[in-house]
Parts: C-alpha cells; structure tokens; sequence
C-alpha cells in the first residue's frame, strides 16, 4: 500500500467538494429543524403549561417536556457538528486537490504521462552529455515516483538506475511526481482525520437523552473542535476593537455564525463586540459542557454548584429577561449576567461586585439579584432598561483587599466590556452607567482614570467605597455632576483609614488610637483608604440618600450597612436613586449633604 492508502490521484482530482457542502447543508436543515422544534416545546408548551397548571401532573409533564427540549437540543447540537466537519472537510481538501490539478497541468503542458500509480513518464531528450549508443546529443526518456525520498519504491529505482539521467526532462517530471504524491498524502491524511471525527459523531441506539448521552456531547464538541476549529479560531480578530469585532461578525453570514455557536461557544461567548443575543446563546451552549468538564476534572464544588445554579435559572422565567454574556471556570470564576437585553435598551448598567465577589452560590442568590432589582426599578422609569453584574475579574480576598492590584488587572477588561457594549447598542446614543460597589468602586474610579475613560460611560454611581484611586470626581471622565455617591453613616468600609493612619493608630493602642490618629494626620478627616472619600465634599460627587443602616455589627460575614444598598426591601431610598440614575433621570435623585 502507498503512503497515500486507498486515495489515487484520480479520487483526488474528480472529487466533488461541492457534494461535500450540499451534505453539510443538509444536516444544517436538520439542525434548524431540531432548534425550531426545541423552541416551540420551550416557549409554546412548557412556558403555557408553567403558567396555566399546577401539581404534580404538571411537574411531571414538565419533565417530559424537558426530557423532549433536551433530545431536540442535543438533535440540533450533534447535527450542527456533522455540517460543520463536512463543511471544514471540504475547505481542508480544497488545497491539495488545487496542487494536484497544478501539477497534472504541468505534466500535460510538457507532454509527460501521469501513470495510475502517480509515477511520471518523460520523453527522450537532447542530452547535454551524451549518452552512448543513442547518439552523440540524444538522453533517454524514463519514468519516476513522487514521494518521500527513502521510500522503498524510490529506493528500488535508485538501485535500477543509480546514475543521475542525463535527460534535462529529468529533473522537471520527478518535481512534478513529488507535488502529485504529496498532494495525494496531504490528502489521504485530511480524509483520515475527518473520517475518524465523523465517525465518532454517530448516535447511540434509542430515543432518550441520558446524561452519558450529554456528555457524548461534550466530547464530540471537542473533537469537532480539535479537528476544525482552526478555520474558526484563526478569523477572530481577537486583536482589533470591539467595534471591529461587531463589523466581522455582522459580516458572517447566518451558516458561518450557527457554526461558531454549535462548534466554538466558548470562544463566542466573552468576545466582547458580539451582539448579547449571540454571547447568550453561545454561553447557554458553553455552559452544560463546562460542568461537564469540571465534573469529570473534579474542579470546586464552590464553581459547579454556582454553575448548576445558573443553569437552572436559565431554564426558568425572568423578569427582565436573563442572559448570559459570560461564564467561565478560570480564576476565582467568570459569569457576565444580564437583566434585560442591553443591546436594545436605552439605559444599560454595569455593576462591579468588590471584596471576596466569585463564582459561588452567594453571587448567584445574592449578587446577581443586585442587577436584577436595578433592572426592576430602573425599568419602573423607562422600560428601555437593563443592568449587567460584571464577574470579568478577580476580586480580592480578604488577604489581598488593601492592594490595589486587583483593580488594576480589572479595568481594562470592564473598560473592554463597556466598549463592546456601546459598540453592540442599537440606539443611537445610549445612555450608560457604570456601578462600583465597595472594592468594585476602585475598580471602576481605576477604569475611569485610564487614557478616554470608561468607554461610552455617562455616568458613575460609587456604593460603599474605599475610596477610588482619585482625588475628585472630576478624575472619572465625567464630569462631577455625573458621578454618584452612596455611602450609608453605618457602613464602616466608607470610613476605612489610610494605611498611614491605620499603622499610627494601632501604634497609639487600637481602634481608638486609629480614630486619633485620622484627627491628628488627616485635616479634613476625608481621606479613607484609596484616596479622598468619594461622599466628602472634596471630592466633589453628588451624594444621594441611603439609609443609614443597622450599626456597625457584623451579622453573617458582613456589615449590614455594606450589603444593602441595592435591595428596595432594605433600602429603598439607595434602590430608587440608583434606578434613577440608571434611567437616565438623575434630576430626580435625593440628595444629602457631604460629609
């Protein structure tokens, strides 16, 4: 057998690649089929039997409909993955048979013969040595294989003839014979790959899909990927802008952008410059293979039972609408998640958690509602609104909070985050709003600081901070009057001390030393811990109403005072002015003096 298999030249050069892409086209319509199915079982039956029944006959009718949306789901993914190897299987072979056609091109312009095996056959020629018994100018003519040099075919030739011809035809008919037999090779070895791939894509026997059944998925998803994802991967312009990347992907066609999703949501889902509707879906896509992966890596029960959590929620009415603009396991965790589509929205805010924020039950309980209930009361004030919760970092730890290096790391990727945003809204001039809550206000004054500012930003709005790397407000971009304080008397994190005065003060003999120590070194008694106190009058903000909050008692891991500034059930002064804010109604706003 030839290096090349089964494959000959001839396969080779009369493969139709366009039967390859009407294949591929064909298990496309099947996969829309499958997706159109799902969405009706989703949002025809389920959300109607959800809303109208109860009990446990309807539990259990749910569940079967699940059970349905799942089959039509993995139908609609698995198929996906056939069209986009046939399609990548096609493109691959493409370059050979294009150098297989050069070469026999070659070979008829000079009048040589491509025999069945891909050897090459030259013509007598005039010889610039002669050759004896042919005359005094004349070479014979001969015949050679293509291929690698050593092997045994070439080698037997070598042992024939172990002169070099003196036929100038010679040397043009064995580099003709290498690009035939190099073609050949190149691709028998595509063909072997893909083979191998569309073979693992076969289903198993029955009707129900099981969790082994999932992971199937999974795992075809990988290989798929590993076999074609360089034809994806590479055309990401990962290194333009935000709004390039908006102009590549609108640029797509619909097949070229379903097949990112079915084979690459990973990459899809946290471009920022994607639309949020297509980081959704991909993320949706990305999220049951990521517990799946962690699941059989063993990763933190902490991250896969926020994952689980999330996807249940995916998989329940929202108001506003959820969507997932990012989840990842890297870090202390990654998850984007917004309340209303920021897109469409006139107002869209983006909330920076801070001090001991990741990927846990608590952010998904308690975190993420913070966004929801800014969408609510927002929306309360004009419809057109949306909040995001923005985990795109590392928040610190309790061991790393007094180092500002969390934040640094941070703000280029939330200033990223908001480019896309503006970049992806579909009004004309949106109005956003960036929100810093405790360390997360560090993160967004550092982001502020930064040459242009927070891309798109119209206003800020600081919520229990440490201070913001700044020493007036007007260091944001802004403008004072667009940025925003709350800062709650009972919130001891807005009156943390400078290094230099905590270091006085425990010298001088504890907190109360502290407390000396701040009158002594600090004239206007407003700096706190990064910076001026964005609620002093130095700094300049506008401050607005809270509730002063329960004393300085730690109930549960936290500060009271510190964790309610966006819940309306405990603070409805600080909730109403943030949603106006976030509205684009900041007149509205009540204030309160400076400290």
């Amino acid at each position: 057998m030839s290096p090349a298999g089964t494959l000959t030249w001839r396969l080779l050069r009369d493969l139709r690649l366009t039967e390859l892409e009407q294949a591929g086209d064909g298990w496309q319509q099947l996969s829309h089929r499958a997706d159109a199915d799902r969405g009706r079982v989703d949002r025809a039956m389920t959300a109607r039997l959800r809303e109208t029944q109860a009990g446990e006959s309807a539990e259990a009718a749910l569940g079967r409909l699940r059970r349905l949306s799942r089959n039509f789901q993995y139908l609609h993914t698995e198929c996906g993955l056939i069209r986009s190897t046939l399609d990548a299987l096609a493109a691959d072979l493409a370059e050979p048979q294009r150098r297989l056609k050069d070469a026999l091109r070659d070979a008829e312009d000079l009048g040589f013969t491509v025999h069945e095996d891909g050897s090459v056959a030259y013509p007598a020629a005039t010889a610039d040595t002669p050759t004896p018994g042919l005359g005094a100018d004349k070479a014979p003519g001969g015949t050679v294989r293509g291929g690698f040099p050593l092997a045994p075919d070439r080698l037997a030739d070598l042992a024939r003839h172990p002169f070099p011809s003196t036929n100038p035809h010679a040397a043009r008919a064995q580099e003709i014979a290498d690009r035939i037999a190099g073609a050949v090779t190149s691709a028998a070895s595509i063909d072997a790959t893909f083979a191998k791939t569309l073979d693992g894509l076969r289903a198993a026997d029955g009707l129900d899909v099981t969790e082994n059944t999932w992971k199937d998925v999974a795992h075809d998803t990988a290989d798929v990927r590993t076999t074609v994802g360089h034809h994806l991967v590479a055309a990401i312009p990962v290194d333009e802008s935000p709004a390039a990347r908006r102009a590549w992907w609108e640029g797509l066609s619909d097949e070229q952008r379903r097949e990112y999703l079915d084979i690459a949501p990973d990459l899809i889902g946290d471009v920022d410059g994607i639309p949020a509707a297509a980081r959704d879906e991909a993320n949706r896509r990305y999220l049951p293979l990521l517990i799946e992966e962690m699941e059989r890596e063993g990763g933190q029960d902490s991250k896969l039972e926020a994952l689980r959590m999330i996807q249940d929620k995916l998989g329940e009415p929202s108001e506003p609408p959820m969507l997932l603009l990012d989840i990842d396991d890297k870090g202390n965790g990654r998850a984007i998640v917004a309340y209303g589509d920021p897109d469409t929205s006139r107002n869209v805010s983006a909330y920076v958690p801070g001090l001991g924020t990741k990927l846990d039950a608590e952010f998904v309980t308690d975190t993420m509602k913070r966004a929801q209930d800014t969408a609510l009361g927002a929306r309360r004030l004009d419809p057109s609104s949306a909040a995001i919760v923005w985990l795109g970092y590392d928040a610190p730890s309790a061991a790393t909070v007094s180092s500002t290096g969390n934040a640094e790391v941070g703000a280029p990727a939330f200033n990223e985050f908001m480019e896309g945003l503006d970049a992806t809204n579909k009004n004309a001039d949106p109005h956003l709003t960036a929100i810093g809550h405790s360390y997360g206000s560090l993160t967004v004054g550092t982001a502020a600081k930064q040459a242009g500012g927070v891309p798109g930003v119209d206003d800020i709005i600081l919520l229990g901070s440490p201070g913001v790397g700044a020493e007036r407000a007007e260091e944001l971009g802004v403008g004072r009057e667009h940025v925003f304080v709350g800062a709650a008397d009972n919130d001891p994190v807005t009156h943390l001390p400078t290094q230099g005065e905590a270091d006085v003060g425990w010298m001088l003999g504890g907190p109360l030393g502290v407390l000396v120590a701040r009158d002594a070194l600090d004239d206007g008694n407003d700096d706190v811990y990064f910076g001026k106190d964005p609620a002093s009058e130095a700094f300049g903000a506008q401050r607005f109403k809270v509730d002063d909050g329960p004393r300085m008692v730690v109930e549960n891991g936290r500060f009271g005072a510190h964790s309610q500034y966006f819940t309306p059930e405990k603070d409805h002064e600080s909730a109403s002015n943030i949603a106006r804010v976030v509205a684009g109604q900041s007149e509205r706003i009540t204030t309160e003096a400076h400290r």
